[in-house]
């Protein structure tokens, strides 16, 4: 049997065991569930893409709202138009 260790920061470590806990599993499990998946399906089992958020695209966006915002041009509505 070997050892792995990792690095990460505190706060995820702890809440990954509470997670790992809540479902009734050791983080241990967890670990050797995704390798065998990554083994088994010979690639990481879950998509991994960047957060839109980031895209030049949005911060675009958002630096023109910003902008309008300095300059008073926003638009209220009402949360019924929204919806």
């Amino acid at each position: 049997m070997a050892t792995m260790s990792i690095r990460t920061n505190d706060e995820r470590k702890y809440s990954f065991e509470g997670f790992c806990d809540s479902i009734g599993i050791t983080v241990t499990s967890a670990v050797n569930m995704f390798m065998t998946a990554c083994l088994r399906e010979n690639r990481i089992p879950f998509e991994i893409k960047a957060d839109p958020f980031w895209s030049e695209e949005n911060q675009e966006r958002l630096r023109v709202s910003l902008e309008h915002a300095k300059q008073g041009k926003l638009t209220k509505h009402e949360i019924s138009e929204v919806i």
